[in-house]
């Protein structure tokens, strides 16, 4: 069975778990707590050296980042609902909805980078909390251009893609940091859809032990 090294607000691993129930493959979710510094511990970093959640284990095989585990989930088992269309057109379009939350906004407001914002600079919950905001304020506003020239109840046409994958994380970190999503009506639509799809609802996060 498939291995899920996991944590519950993490928005990497949020993409991996609709991946996974989207695909309707079975998995083991093992909790790593990134708040008390689990993924520092050394068993977990023999299995992932960069001390990052997600991590898909598969038998011998270890994949790390949340885009690799979905390309890998979509190659190796090609006759589940795929995460991107055939067309080479659509694909990149749909990637560079992805790549905008996925590289350009989600890693600034990462633990990690708040936690040495604080280290490095002092920095309170208060100025944490707008750097957040305006990091993923920039994020949405390029995905809400892109999401608007492409009609459909997803974010590309009215099947699910990579690109949804990476949107319901990120509103809902989003909403985790009270920003006003009143710019964002395309993207809400969108998430209100998707948070009616089988695969999210099963996938949004719960904290272990509630």
């Amino acid at each position: 069975m498939l291995i899920l090294y996991d944590y519950w607000r993490s928005s990497a691993a949020y993409r991996v778990r609709i991946a996974l129930h989207l695909k309707g493959l079975e998995f083991e979710s093992r909790p790593v707590d990134l708040r008390h510094g689990q993924q520092r511990d050394a068993d977990y970093l023999r299995l992932n050296p960069a001390g990052l959640v997600p991590l898909l284990v598969d038998g011998a095989l270890r994949v790390s980042q949340s885009l690799a585990i979905c390309a890998y989930l979509d190659e190796a088992w090609p006759d589940t609902p795929p995460l991107l269309p055939p067309n080479p057109r659509a694909r990149a379009t749909i990637r560079s909805m992805a790549l905008t939350l996925a590289c350009d906004t989600h890693p600034l407001q990462n633990l990690r980078v708040l936690q040495q914002l604080e280290a490095d600079f002092g920095a309170d919950d208060m100025q944490r909390g707008n750097w957040v905001r305006h990091w993923i304020h920039s994020g949405l506003a390029t995905l809400e251009r892109l999401a608007t020239d492409n009609a459909g109840a997803c974010c590309h046409g009215d099947t699910v893609t990579l690109a949804d994958l990476c949107l319901a994380p990120q509103l809902y970190t989003a909403r985790r940091y009270d920003l006003p999503l009143d710019d964002f009506p395309r993207l809400v639509a969108i998430d209100a859809h998707l948070m009616t799809l089988p695969a999210f609802i099963a996938a949004q996060p719960v904290q272990p032990g509630r």
